[in-house]
């Protein structure tokens, strides 16, 4: 849900990289916000336990130019991995313009990867959302590991609708800004159709 100041002239948009642990949603927007100037980007908070680098969200606005005379900024977030953080998930979730889904290429976290996503499908349905009607893109992350699935493999499995699919190596920074850029332009062209 697009939050509009009209005080400050600026739509604040709200994207959710999810994804199951230790799959690369932290590392992304990580790489993201060490390579953005800083006069376009806000405060990265990150909450880490010792189970799981993210416990709860990393917060990085950045503006994207103009809709209507009114500025754009995206607010980045990342989900806990584990499922015993449900319900931190489903709160995240809460208010979303987009969704990035991060898989972890490892053949081993493959069944992680399924069910994270039936775990996203189903949280956003809680909240009114349907998967195949949110800008979405599905990002495949670890792609230098030597067990990583092919590719066609993982879009069989993983693919929900048809969107958009990017290959990462997110320590490296390949495929992040290819994967945000896409899912920018989701956000504004679904909010450019309302």
């Amino acid at each position: 849900m697009t939050f509009i100041n009209y005080a400050a002239r600026e739509i604040n948009c709200k994207i959710v990289y999810y994804g199951p642990g230790l799959g690369g949603k932290t590392t992304n927007i990580q790489y993201v916000y060490d390579r953005t100037g800083s006069a376009t980007k806000g405060k990265l908070i990150s909450l880490a336990t010792e189970s799981d680098r993210t416990l709860f969200f990393d917060f990085l606005p950045i503006e994207f130019g103009a809709i209507r005379g009114f500025r754009t900024r995206f607010h980045l977030y990342t989900v806990p991995g584990q499922v015993f953080y449900d319900a931190s998930r489903k709160l995240i979730l809460k208010g979303m313009d987009g969704v990035v889904f991060v898989a972890d290429s490892q053949e081993v976290r493959m069944d992680a990867n399924l069910e994270s996503i039936r775990n996203l499908e189903e949280n956003l349905k809680e909240h009114g959302y349907d998967l195949k009607r949110v800008p979405y893109v599905l990002q495949l992350n670890k792609r230098d590991l030597p067990t990583a699935v092919p590719v066609p493999e993982m879009i069989a499995a993983l693919r929900v609708k048809n969107e958009p699919v990017f290959e990462a190596i997110a320590t490296r920074g390949v495929g992040v800004f290819d994967t945000l850029k896409s899912i920018v332009k989701g956000v504004l062209l679904d909010l450019r159709s309302r």
